[in-house]
């Protein structure tokens, strides 16, 4: 099959299109995805280029990506829930592939009426943004919480959580991105670029933080105490507040999750902004632009 792989840490040149890659193997629980898309993710360049090997090693050679999108060919002898030609979506493994085998645990239905190509933008990050709401700031009806890089892919998932769930929600974005933030339907907005605009915050029942670095610590010192911080990113060594319950986010798949929120953006409830549409072959393009701060989701078409 056709697949990108590395086969060794490195810059985005390692990335390699090969078209004679072994077909991944099928247990009795297993989906076998004809992918229609996956998505560029930065943790795909983090990993690539070996600084979060420590987190996700990998044996090389290897395929990446976490997100996908297509109809099923295959199942496994015990897999109930689907069937051959059915439109899925996945937060799966080795997914910048022809073909992504997944447990049928971690699969879902595509809704009708979405389209399968961008809907392969929405498994990683969405499940990110829920699971940094959910289960990290715990956040319910009645608290306020902030998210940081509320703009981005994470950071959006988060805020339409908050808001399901019921939160006071203030978004945090740089200064000139305030009129843009509108657009969230948030209760309030922040700019993290501003020291002053800052200090006037007052303290919250919780953080959901995208951005990491000095930030996320200036946002851990406005949690209230016995309020929870929750963090995908990087949080410094000297971040500390000893009132405050801090958590990692590191995002597990939910099969019904993933399935409400390809609802809510057909439904038009939740939007997951696509900035380009490429082929599988130019993954290592699709790294470069994102390493750079390209911004906006990536889509891999096969």
């Amino acid at each position: 099959m056709r697949a990108v792989r590395i086969h060794q840490y490195g810059g985005p040149d390692t990335l390699r299109y090969d078209d004679d890659v072994p077909e991944p193997a099928a247990g009795p629980d297993t989906v076998l995805i004809r992918s229609a898309a996956t998505s560029v993710n930065p943790i795909d360049w983090k990993v690539r280029s070996g600084v979060r090997q420590k987190d996700f090693p990998l044996t090389l050679p290897a395929i990446l990506g976490r997100d996908v999108s297509g109809v099923v060919v295959a199942v496994g002898s015990e897999v109930r829930t689907f069937r051959p030609g059915d439109r899925v979506i996945a937060m799966a493994d080795a997914t910048y592939a022809e073909l992504v085998a997944a447990p049928e645990a971690v699969v879902a239905h595509l809704p009708d009426g979405l389209d399968p190509i961008d809907a392969a933008a929405i498994p990683l990050v969405s499940l990110t943004g829920d699971q940094l709401v959910r289960v990290a700031t715990q956040a319910a009806a009645g608290q306020t919480i902030l998210v940081s890089g509320a703009l981005g892919s994470v950071g959006r998932a988060a805020v339409h959580t908050a808001k399901k769930l019921g939160a006071t929600v203030i978004v945090g974005v740089r200064a000139r991105q305030l009129a843009e933030a509108e657009s969230l339907g948030a209760h309030g907005a922040v700019a993290l670029d501003d020291h002053d605009a800052l200090a006037r915050l007052d303290a919250v029942d919780g953080v959901a933080d995208t951005v990491g670095g000095a930030i996320a610590a200036e946002l851990l010192g406005k949690v209230r105490a016995g309020g929870r911080f929750g963090y995908a990113s990087v949080l410094p060594e000297d971040a500390v507040n000893a009132s405050v319950e801090v958590s990692r986010v590191f995002a597990q798949p939910d099969a019904s999750k993933l399935r409400e929120f390809a609802d809510d953006i057909r439904d038009g409830t939740f939007v997951l902004p696509i900035s380009r549409r490429m082929p599988l072959r130019d993954a290592r393009v699709a790294h470069e632009v994102l390493e750079k701060g390209g911004g906006g989701k990536i889509v891999l078409t096969l």
